[in-house]
């Protein structure tokens, strides 16, 4: 692993039960815990950065009151302000470039590390969380809720922490020069506290309830867009556009709601500071008035408290934006502080797999259900041994494979691998010596060459010719007009069914594999392309441990040994003639 994808996972900033109790503020905070010198960097540049804004006030009320008393003050001072004011300003454009410059490293590196660790997170929960979670709200999560989070981010590091700095530093002068009139200043922020008070927890509620919709839309559209094809078959359009269309409803009246309620909050704030900026002017010519300043200093004193109003306004205008960057941050944390992990934490690392399995008194159900879909199974494997498992729907057989696999951990009993427990088993390692063919295999849409050496960089080109043949592939690659650099299409759809099929058993054949795993591999195919990946098969399974799953019982003759399931239990097994001469449940279904 290299040192920048040990910067980019935040795994350890979430996986202890005190992150799940911390306060949105407080796990933003440890985000950024290793950025604390480049926040602190650039709240330094700022501050040098925004002093034209204090020390021009000051230059001003020192010009008015050297002009209006002239007894009292030398022009040597007006020129020496004037240099001063001329050095403030140009300042500005190295210091403001600097400030920026480290809030978007920071900022930068904890949006790519949040979504880093969210995609390693993906890649370590259980089947189970990804069927009850819909693909497309955790893409709203990776996408949308990262961006409002990099935008609280910003928010915070470039309003809030300049915000803080003006008003110690403008409260500060004020006491310097009056402490009357910084007693009057303070008092602003009861004002505020209430304000934010009063707001806070119907904002964080209507922001839930948009985050919420906004992540069940994206659900909707993501399935619409898989069931075009199916929604087009059946002229069922205006059914998925009204499906869509209620959960955008949804979004607009919330929205809607949400917003009045942010220009409610927004127009109150306005209205009180604009009443106590009017209550600092007529209170600082009072004091005038009465002798306790001089006339240039009601200007300072009016450009300070304007500099708290802006400082206070832009901390309360940036709120709703924050309750929803905050809302998005709890979003984040509903995936990251999941326990759904795969279940198999095993560290075990075989040199080698021979492909010997034993399921001893294995039962096993799903998650929510009552029904057991194994009770008490048990079948042993030989290293090299073609097992196929035949059965009506839900005996139980894909099930099976999803245990060979390691994507479900039984409930009970044991699964032995070359007399290794199924549990000590590292399972990254155990699942490098398999290859899966399934009915309808996932390719993306990169090449052929791409899909048939995915995750193989460095394999050799003899290789992949190698499994190109022996996938009976080659007359499919001749045919196509940039041969193994053709683009397949997104899944795959510029090609036929019996095209896929071969190359997903070319990409099982490249990696050498010790176990085979075949879900209904040829069921959706038409004839000629079937005998075709048959034959592919038939040299993708020699001396490999194999486990089939099929409803043509043609294509399981030549098993070692066939298993007969039925309700989650062996009924009968056997060679296809054994099971024949028996005249039992096989015989029935090959009847049938």
């Amino acid at each position: 692993m290299s040192k920048t994808e040990i910067s980019l996972d935040y795994s350890k900033v979430f996986e202890n039960e005190q992150s799940a109790k911390m306060k949105p503020f407080s796990l933003l905070t440890k985000l950024f815990r290793e950025h604390f010198g480049k926040v602190a960097l650039s709240a330094l540049y700022y501050t040098v950065k925004a002093s034209p804004m204090w020390v021009l006030s000051i230059i001003t009320a020192n010009i008015i009151n050297i002009i209006s008393y002239p007894d009292k003050h030398s022009m040597n001072e007006f020129w020496i302000n004037l240099v001063v004011a001329i050095v403030v300003i140009v300042q500005n454009i190295p210091t403001h470039t600097l400030h920026v410059s480290y809030v978007s490293k920071a900022v930068r590196h904890v949006e790519a590390g949040l979504r880093s660790t969210l995609v390693r997170k993906m890649q370590q929960l259980s089947l189970s969380y990804h069927g009850d979670m819909n693909a497309g709200r955790l893409q709203s999560k990776v996408l949308r809720d990262v961006e409002a989070i990099d935008f609280l981010s910003r928010q915070m590091l470039m309003t809030i922490i300049p915000a803080g700095i003006n008003l110690l530093i403008v409260i500060g002068l004020t006491l310097y020069h009056s402490w009357i009139v910084a007693l009057f200043f303070v008092l602003m922020a009861p004002a505020s506290i209430f304000l934010v008070r009063f707001f806070s927890a119907q904002m964080s509620k209507r922001n839930h309830d948009v985050r919420k919709n906004i992540e069940e839309m994206s659900g909707k559209v993501s399935e619409t867009v898989e069931m075009i094809p199916v929604t087009r078959a059946h002229g069922l359009e205006d059914v998925e556009i009204r499906k869509v269309d209620a959960a955008l409803e949804g979004i607009r009246e919330r929205g809607h709601r949400l917003d009045v309620l942010e220009a409610y909050f927004g127009s109150s704030s306005w209205v009180v500071f604009q009443l106590f900026q009017v209550g600092c002017l007529f209170f600082s010519a009072y004091l005038a008035h009465l002798g306790y300043m001089q006339i240039g200093d009601i200007v300072m004193y009016q450009s300070f408290f304007n500099m708290i109003i802006g400082s206070v306004t832009s901390i309360l205008n940036v709120y709703p934006n924050l309750v929803k960057g905050f809302e998005s941050l709890h979003s984040v944390t509903e995936v990251l502080m999941s326990d759904e992990t795969e279940e198999y934490k095993g560290r075990q690392k075989p040199e080698s797999v021979r492909g010997e399995f034993k399921f001893e008194n294995v039962s096993f159900q799903y998650k929510d259900s009552d029904r057991h879909v194994f009770d008490d199974f048990t079948l042993k494997v030989k290293p090299g041994e073609t097992v196929a498992f035949v059965g009506e729907s839900g005996s139980g057989k894909s099930t099976i494979l999803s245990l060979i696999i390691g994507f479900y951990k039984p409930q009970g009993g044991n699964i032995w691998i070359d007399g290794i427990s199924m549990s000590e088993l590292s399972m990254a390692k155990y699942r490098q010596s398999l290859a899966i063919v399934l009915q309808d295999n996932i390719l993306f849409s990169g090449t052929i060459r791409e899909n048939i050496t995915y995750g193989l960089p460095h394999i050799s080109e003899e290789k992949v010719q190698q499994a190109i043949w022996m996938a009976n592939l080659q007359d499919v690659i001749e045919n196509l007009p940039d041969g193994l650099e053709t683009s397949v299409g997104e899944h795959g759809g510029r090609l036929s069914g019996g095209q896929r099929q071969r190359i997903a058993i070319a990409r099982a054949l490249v990696r050498d594999p010790q176990i085979i795993i075949l879900d209904e591999a040829t069921s959706a195919l038409d004839n000629l392309s079937e005998r075709h990946v048959q034959q592919a098969m038939e040299q993708l399974m020699k001396g490999r441990t194999t486990f089939i799953v099929a409803h043509r019982l043609s294509t399981v003759k030549n098993a070692d040994k066939i298993v007969v399931m039925k309700k989650g239990r062996i009924v009968e097994s056997g060679t296809y003639e054994e099971l024949l001469k028996q005249k039992g449940e096989f015989y029935k279904l090959k009847n049938l």
